[in-house]
C-alpha cells in the first residue's frame, strides 16, 4: 500500500468554478527529505452536489475521495467528516479557492515533521491581485487591536506595532515566526497533534458548535493551549482567491463572521459565563459588525472579515 505522506481535506460549497484549479494544483506525490509519499485528497461537498462538483471530480479526478453528506454540515463538521477518512501522516485543511504548489507543500510538511513543537503552519497566502492575504498570520486580537483595525488606524500605520497587532503587518511578509493564529484556508498539522486536541472519543478536530467561521481561530487557540507553536512561514506561498463564499450570500455570511468570532472569545475568555464579560464581548463585536458592514457598503465591497 502506498505511503500516505499527507491527506488534504477540502470542504466545498458551490465550488465548481474554483475546485478544479485547486485539485489540479495538488501533486499526487511529494518528496520530503528524499522520502516520497503519496498525497490523498478528500472533498466534502456541502452544496449537496447542486452545482455539479461531484460530476466534475468523478470525471477529471477519479483518485479524489468524494463525500456527499445529506445536509450542509458547515465548515467544522464537514472537515471532521473528511478527517475521519484520512490516512496521511500529516493532514492539510485546505479551501477550494486556493491554488497550491509542490514547493510550498514540501517545505511546510518538512517543518511539521522535523519540529516536534510545531502544531500548525501556514505559508504566505497571496491574493489574485498579488497582495498578501493578511488573515494568514494573525494575533489573538485584543479589543484594542480590534479598535485599531476597525477605526482604520492599523491601515494608516501598518508598520507600528502598537497599532498593527491585529494582522501583524509590522513583521516581514517573507519571514517566519510564531503567530497567534493562521487562516482556515490552509492549516497543516501532524496527525498526532490533531488527535491530541480532538474532542475525546469523537475525533472532532473542529468544534462543531461553530457552523462556519471562528472554528479555525478556536482550533489555533486549542493547539497553542496544548503546548504547540502556531507558525507562519512567508518564505513560500500559495494563491488564495479569497472572498468567493461570502460574495455568494453576503448578508448572512458577513453577519456570521462576526457572531462566530464573538462566540470563540466567549468560549475561551469567559469560561465561567460572567454576565459582565459576556456583555462586553457582545457589545464590542456588535458595534464592530455594524461599523465594518457600513464601511464595506460605502466602499462598494462585498468582503467583510474581522479576522
Amino acid at each position: 500500500m502506498p505511503y500516505a505522506l499527507i491527506s488534504v481535506v477540502i470542504v466545498a460549497y458551490k465550488s465548481r468554478g474554483e475546485i478544479e484549479a485547486c485539485v489540479r494544483s495538488i501533486p499526487s506525490e511529494l518528496m520530503v527529505d528524499e522520502k516520497t509519499g503519496t498525497v490523498e485528497v478528500i472533498v466534502v461537498d456541502n452544496s449537496l452536489d447542486a452545482d455539479g462538483t461531484g460530476d466534475l471530480l468523478r470525471r477529471e479526478f477519479p483518485q479524489v475521495r468524494y463525500l456527499l453528506p445529506q445536509v450542509n454540515l458547515g465548515f467544522g463538521r464537514a472537515n471532521n467528516l473528511g478527517f475521519r477518512e484520512t490516512t496521511g501522516e500529516c493532514v492539510l485543511f485546505l479551501n477550494p479557492d486556493t491554488i497550491c504548489n509542490a514547493v510550498a507543500l514540501a517545505h511546510c510538511v518538512a517543518r511539521i515533521q522535523t519540529e516536534q513543537n510545531l502544531g500548525l503552519i501556514s505559508p504566505k497566502l497571496v491574493l489574485a491581485d498579488g497582495s498578501m492575504d493578511l488573515a494568514c498570520r494573525r494575533s489573538i486580537p485584543t479589543l484594542w487591536d480590534g479598535f485599531c483595525r476597525g477605526s482604520g488606524l492599523a491601515a494608516r500605520l501598518p508598520k507600528t506595532k502598537a497599532f498593527a497587532g491585529y494582522n501583524l503587518t509590522y513583521l516581514p511578509e517573507d519571514g517566519t515566526y510564531g503567530v497567534g493564529a493562521v487562516n482556515g484556508a490552509f492549516m497543516l498539522a501532524r496527525r498526532e497533534v490533531l488527535v491530541r486536541v480532538a474532542t475525546p472519543n469523537s475525533q472532532c478536530i473542529f468544534d462543531e458548535r461553530f457552523f462556519m467561521y471562528g472554528d479555525d481561530l478556536d482550533l489555533c487557540i486549542r493547539v497553542a493551549q496544548a503546548g504547540y507553536k502556531i507558525v507562519y512561514d512567508g518564505r513560500v506561498s500559495i494563491t488564495h482567491l479569497k472572498g468567493q463564499s461570502v460574495a455568494k450570500d453576503y448578508e448572512n455570511m458577513s453577519t456570521a463572521i462576526f457572531d462566530a468570532n464573538r462566540d470563540v472569545y466567549l468560549k475561551h475568555l469567559n469560561p465561567h459565563d460572567s454576565p459582565l464579560i459576556r456583555w462586553k464581548y457582545i457589545a464590542a463585536f456588535g458595534l464592530w459588525k455594524h461599523v465594518a458592514k457600513l464601511r464595506a457598503r460605502l466602499h462598494g465591497s462585498r468582503r467583510v472579515r474581522p479576522l
